[in-house]
C-alpha cells in the first residue's frame, strides 16, 4: 500500500531532535517497564539505523575527510566519566578498597587475557584482533553499572564496590585498549615492551597531573567566588572538555584518566560545596547516554552474511564472558579478603559493558579498516561482537541481577522502611507501630531525650542532623524508601524534603503541614522546595501535638467485610486520621493530603484516633 524507500533522509535538524526525542522515551519506557534503559536505547537505535540515513550524512564530515561524530563521543564519554568521579568518595571504600583494588588490577587483566582466548576460540578472531576485543571488553562504565545499582539497591558496601569498580576500570580499560591498538594498527613500531611501557607512564603521569591540576583551578574559582554561582555550572563543563582535550592530545587514552581523577578530586575535597555540579552533570548524563546509544547503535546495519559470521559463535563468546570470565576474575580478585560467598556471586554476577566499550570499539574499527583495507571485514565484525556484548551482557545483568540479589539476601529493591526526621513522643510511638509491623525504621534528631527514649523502645536512632552528611554517608539507608519530616521546625523540614527527594524520589518524601502565614510575604518555606503533605494540609505539627495531649493515640484496624472504612469513620469521627495503609500484600502506603486511594477489605490502618473511643470492631 505504502511505498517508502528505507533509510528515509531527513533534515538535520529533524535527525537531531529525533534522537532527543527517543532517548527520552526510552529513558521513560525503561523507568515505567523497571527494564534497563540501555537495552531499549539500543533497541530504538538499531531500529533508527534501518530508517534514516546515516549518522554522519548529518553530522558532517570535518576537513580532513573524517566525521565529527567520533570527536564528539569522545568529549562525551569524558563528561560521563567525570560525572561519575564526581560520585566516588574515599569514605565509601574505607574497609573494602583492596578489594576494588585488585578488581581494577587483577580482575580487569584476567578479565582481559580470558577474553581474548574466548574471542580467538569461540568468535574465531586472529589472536591480534581478539587481544585488542579482550582489551575492550575489560571495562564496563558508569553508564550502565549506576542505573543497575539504582535498580537493585544492594547493601552499601557492595554497591560502593561494584560503583568504584565500574568507573575505575573504564580509563584503565581505555588505556590498555589504546596499547593493544596501535600494536595491531602500527606492528613493529609501538609494539615493543619498552614503547608499551612508556605509554603507560605517560598516561598516568599526564592523566593523574591534568586531573589534579585541574582540580584544585576548580576548587579555588569556587572557593574564591572567581566565578558566579550561574557560570559555575558552564565554567566547569567547559573545563572538562579542555582538559580532556588537551590529555588526549598529549596522550592518547589519557583524556578519560584526567577527567576521571578531576571528578575524584572534586568529590574528596572538603573546602567548597559541588551539590550543584553534581546535579547538573547528573542530567547532562542522561542526555548524553540517551544520545550516544541511539546513534552508535544506527551505525550498525549488518548483512546477512555478517550475522551469519558473527553466528552461535558470538553467542557463546557472550555466555563464556558471563558465566565463566567473570566469575573467574572476581574469585581471584578476593582470594583472602573479608567478602562472603552471597557478596562474591553478587560481584560475579555484575558485569555489563557500555558506552566505552561500544565507542571506543567502533573508532578502533574505523582506524583498523583504512591502514589495512584487507582487514575491513574481521573490524566490522569486531564492532558487531562488541555491540552484541553489550546487548547481551546488559539484558543478562539487567533482567536477572534483581532476583540474583534477592536470592542472596543483599537487595532492598524497592524498599519500604521510613525515615523519620523528629523523634518527639507522637512520632516515636507511629514510628514503633510501623515497626511492629516489619518496615524498616530510623529516627533521626538531635535532642538526647528523644533519640534515648527511642532507643529505650527499641527504635533505632540516629543522633544527628537530618541534613547532615552524616546521615547520607555514614548511616545505612539501604532499607528506606520514604522521609517522613515531622519535627517542630518547617525549615528543618522542608530541608529534609529538599535532601533526599533525589534519593529517594520526590513522590516519597513527606513533610508535616507548614505552618502558613498570611501572606506570600511572611512564608518562611517555599512551596516549590517543599516535600508532599502529610495526612491533610490543615494538620500541623502544633495541631498534632495538641491532639497527642488531647489523649489522640495511634492504633491499628484491620478492615473486612464486617467492618468496613464507612464503620471506622462512624466510629472514630472525622477527626480520625489515618496516617498508612498496610495492604495483605504488605507495601506501605503513606496517606498524603492529595493521596485519593480507597482503603478496602483486607487493608490494615494505622491511624491516629481519640483513645477514649472503644468502637466495636477488629483492631490490633
Amino acid at each position: 500500500m505504502f511505498d517508502i524507500d528505507l533509510p528515509i533522509t531527513l533534515d538535520t535538524s529533524v535527525y537531531l531532535a529525533a534522537v532527543l526525542a527517543i532517548g527520552s522515551v526510552a529513558q521513560w519506557l525503561a523507568w515505567r517497564l523497571r527494564l534497563p534503559a540501555i537495552v531499549l536505547l539500543l533497541f530504538f537505535g538499531f531500529s533508527l539505523g534501518y530508517l534514516v540515513g546515516p549518522p554522519e550524512d548529518y553530522l558532517g564530515d570535518g576537513p580532513s575527510g573524517h566525521s565529527i561524530l567520533f570527536p564528539m563521543v569522545g568529549l562525551a564519554v569524558g563528561v560521563i566519566l567525570f560525572e561519575g568521579g564526581l560520585t566516588l568518595r574515599f569514605r565509601e571504600i574505607r574497609d573494602t578498597s583492596g578489594v576494588v583494588v585488585r578488581l581494577v588490577s587483577v580482575g580487569l587483566l584476567t578479565t582481559a587475557v580470558l577474553s581474548s582466548v574466548a574471542a580467538h576460540y569461540l568468535a574465531g578472531f586472529s589472536w591480534s584482533m581478539a587481544v585488542l576485543l579482550g582489551a575492550l571488553l575489560s571495562v564496563s562504565g558508569p553508564t550502565v553499572i549506576l542505573p543497575l545499582l539504582r535498580q537493585v539497591r544492594p547493601e552499601r558496601k557492595l554497591g560502593s564496590i561494584a560503583k568504584w569498580e565500574g568507573i575505575v576500570n573504564d580509563p584503565i580499560g581505555a588505556v590498555l585498549a589504546a596499547l593493544v591498538y596501535e600494536a595491531v594498527a602500527h606492528p613493529g613500531t609501538n609494539a615493543m615492551a619498552g614503547g608499551m611501557l612508556l605509554s603507560i607512564a605517560k598516561t598516568l603521569v599526564i592523566g593523574l597531573g591534568l586531573g589534579l591540576a585541574s582540580g584544585w583551578v576548580v576548587r579555588e574559582l569556587i572557593r574564591r567566588y572567581l566565578v558566579p554561582d550561574y557560570l559555575q555550572n558552564p565554567v566547569v563543563l567547559a573545563l572538562v572538555l579542555v582538559v580532556y582535550t588537551i590529555s588526549d592530545w598529549l596522550q592518547a587514552e589519557s583524556g578519560l584518566v584526567s577527567v576521571t581523577v578531576l571528578g575524584v578530586f572534586l568529590a574528596n575535597q572538603h573546602d567548597v560545596a559541588i551539590k550543584h555540579v553534581i546535579e547538573f552533570k547528573e542530567n547532562l548524563r542522561v542526555l548524553l547516554i540517551s544520545v550516544l546509544f541511539i546513534v552508535l547503535a544506527s551505525r550498525i546495519q549488518p548483512t546477512i552474511e555478517e550475522i551469519k559470521d558473527v553466528g552461535w559463535g558470538g553467542i557463546a563468546f557472550v555466555l563464556a564472558l558471563v558465566f565463566i570470565v567473570r566469575p573467574i576474575a572476581v574469585f581471584v580478585s578476593t582470594i583472602g579478603r573479608q567478602l562472603n560467598r552471597s557478596q562474591r556471586l553478587f560481584l560475579a554476577w555484575i558485569h555489563p559493558r557500555g558506552i566505552v566499550a561500544a565507542s571506543v570499539a567502533t573508532v578502533f574499527a574505523i582506524g583498523i579498516a583504512e591502514l589495512h583495507p584487507d582487514r575491513e571485514a574481521e573490524a566490522q565484525k569486531l564492532v558487531l561482537v562488541t555491540f552484541l556484548v553489550v546487548v547481551g551482557t546488559v539484558a543478562i545483568y539487567g533482567l536477572s541481577l534483581s532476583r540474583i540479589a534477592k536470592w542472596l539476601g543483599l537487595s532492598r529493591q524497592d524498599p519500604q522502611g521510613v525515615l523519620f526526621a523528629g523523634g518527639s513522643p507522637l512520632v516515636r510511638e507511629i514510628a514503633l507501630a510501623l515497626h511492629n509491623e516489619g518496615f524498616v525504621t530510623l529516627l533521626v534528631d538531635t535532642n538526647p531525650e528523644n533519640i534515648a527514649s527511642a532507643r529505650m523502645n527499641g527504635l533505632p536512632v540516629c543522633y544527628a542532623s537530618i541534613g547532615s552528611e552524616f546521615v547520607h554517608q555514614e548511616t545505612d539507608l539501604g532499607g528506606i524508601g520514604r522521609l517522613l519530616a515531622m519535627t517542630p521546625n518547617d525549615e528543618v523540614n522542608t530541608l529534609a524534603a529538599s535532601e533526599f527527594a533525589e534519593r529517594l524520589g520526590s513522590a516519597n518524601v513527606y513533610q508535616i503541614a507548614p505552618h502558613e502565614r498570611a501572606s506570600e510575604r511572611h512564608q518562611s518555606v517555599p512551596k516549590h522546595l517543599r516535600g508532599r503533605i502529610l495526612f491533610s494540609a490543615d494538620l500541623t505539627e502544633d495541631e498534632l501535638h495538641r491532639r497527642y495531649q488531647r489523649g489522640y493515640r495511634t492504633k491499628k484496624t484491620t478492615l473486612s467485610e464486617d467492618y468496613t472504612m464507612k464503620q471506622f469513620r462512624d466510629a472514630y469521627g472525622a477527626d480520625a486520621v489515618v496516617m498508612f495503609v498496610v495492604p495483605e500484600k504488605g507495601k506501605l502506603t503513606v496517606m498524603a493530603a492529595n493521596n485519593t486511594y480507597e482503603p478496602k477489605s483486607g487493608d490494615k490502618l494505622v491511624a491516629l484516633v481519640p483513645s477514649d473511643e472503644r468502637p466495636e470492631g477488629p483492631s490490633k
